[in-house]
């Protein structure tokens, strides 16, 4: 990634020579003339690097760099000062400039210097993307809702017992995998966080990726393979979206549940396993055992703790902290300087429903990160004229444009079930009431759009 540079200097020779340069040398470079067409550059977009004279037509920019330094903090200053001017030179420093230049400039000298501010720039960035990672990259954002801090309480209790089964319940989005991650986070010293989603494999293949399977166990079976229960031995397996487990298999899960012994598929040889097992859903597990979905003693064994995950909206005191929490996480992934919020973007949150719970937030930030050049963020795709707080339905479908052929409405909206289900394939074939070839062949006429 390029980094950006804000040069401020009203001599245009100087100026359209040095941009020239510091363009070849791969900087993303832009010009001000003036403070006031400064201050124009540094709302549009954040650079990384200014080189600020201190001579111009609005003033003195020696003055206008504490207010620089107090709108962006991260910012890399070059302080451009008279020859000879020490006393300016160590006004600059203290005023927080990295590093400053003397009168008249050699353009050789501007590119060396920035060149080293930004090698600067970029190692302190890797810094902070291995602390990121080292922190595991879903961080838990301290809760403030009493709501929250209660199941938090509830983890740490519960992480004292190495095997019990838990089963979190709650709304999709509402980080149920990061609790999972939380939950292993808490015990020290021990194996692998394992991860499976139950909607995402056929019902012939999830079998073999729980428990493995045996050489010749079926036609592609060239060699063995560990499940993921081996391989999360001593650690934390979780199974997210668990309704979606064919009966068969519930019962398989049961067993090793109450023995902690498994065989793999093909195979005679009992194994055991030390994993403790976490499962999630979305679904009412109560109605899809009365539908004959979802068995009984599974869900009872599942629910030796049951850690109800309540929606976002229910704990609007965790909004902020959240939010800044995941644009820190987002903006280590996309190669950038944490943002803050403005007022009216934190105001913005406050008053956003979020039907689609942490996952809308984390796409909303994500996406005003990338389309949002200022200093702040602004986060206008949550309102709507006026300001007021778009309203959303997760369940609405429609269709805009000109008329449609019915086939191609029928086409959108099974994708919009798909959508609505998680991307639960097999559920979504039922609700719409197709078999599962014709749900898939209508999907491969129905690609998702560029």
């Amino acid at each position: 990634m390029s980094t950006s540079l804000l040069l401020v200097d009203d001599d245009r020779t100087f100026s359209s020579l040095a941009a020239s340069m510091l363009s070849q040398e791969g900087f993303r470079v832009r010009v001000a003339r003036s403070l006031h067409e400064t201050r124009a550059a540094l709302a549009a977009e954040a650079p990384d690097l200014v080189v600020l004279d201190r001579r111009l037509p609005d003033g003195d920019g020696l003055v206008f760099l504490p207010e620089l330094r107090a709108q962006l903090p991260a910012t890399v200053v070059l302080m451009v000062t008279a020859h000879g001017d020490i006393e300016s030179a160590v006004q600059a420093i203290r005023a927080g400039a990295r590093d400053y230049l003397s009168k008249p400039v050699e353009i050789d000298d501007l590119v060396m210097r920035a060149r080293r501010a930004a090698s600067d720039l970029q190692l302190q960035e890797r810094l902070r993307q291995a602390e990121s990672v080292l922190e595991g990259q879903h961080r838990m954002a301290e809760p403030r809702s009493p709501t929250m801090q209660r199941t938090l309480e509830m983890l740490e209790r519960i992480a004292t017992t190495p095997r019990s089964p838990v089963l979190l319940l709650g709304e999709t989005g509402t980080g149920k995998a990061v609790l999972a991650r939380h939950l292993h986070a808490l015990r020290q010293k021990q194996g692998a966080f394992v991860q499976i989603n139950c909607a995402a494999l056929p019902a012939t293949m999830m079998e073999s990726e729980l428990f493995g399977h045996e050489r010749g166990a079926f036609t592609d079976a060239k060699t063995a393979r560990r499940g993921l229960v081996e391989l999360a031995s001593d650690g934390l397996l979780f199974l997210d979206e668990v309704g979606e487990l064919p009966l068969a298999l519930q019962a398989k899960l049961l067993t090793f549940l109450d023995k902690g012994a498994f065989r793999r598929l093909g195979g005679t040889t009992e194994l055991t396993s030390t994993a403790r097992i976490v499962a999630a859903t979305n679904k009412d597990l109560e109605a899809e055992v009365a539908a004959g979905r979802f068995r009984e003693d599974l869900l009872f064994r599942l629910s030796v703790f049951r850690v109800d995950v309540p929606p976002l909206r229910e704990r609007r005191e965790d909004v902020l902290p959240l939010a800044r929490t995941l644009v820190l996480e987002l903006c280590s992934e996309l190669g950038r300087r944490p943002v803050p919020f403005s007022p009216a973007a934190e105001e913005r949150l406050l008053s956003y429903p979020f039907p689609g719970n942490v996952r809308e937030l984390r796409n909303v930030l994500e996406r005003a990160l990338v389309l949002e050049g200022g200093p702040t963020l602004e986060l206008q795709s949550l309102t709507k004229g006026g300001g007021t707080p778009a309203p959303s339905d997760p369940n609405a479908f429609s269709v805009s444009g000109p008329p449609r052929p019915l086939d191609e409405v029928e086409r959108l909206y099974v994708r919009h079930v798909l959508e609505q289900l998680g991307g639960r394939r097999m559920e979504a074939a039922r609700a719409l009431g197709l078999s599962y070839p014709t749900f898939l062949r209508r999907l491969e006429e129905n690609p998702p759009s560029e």
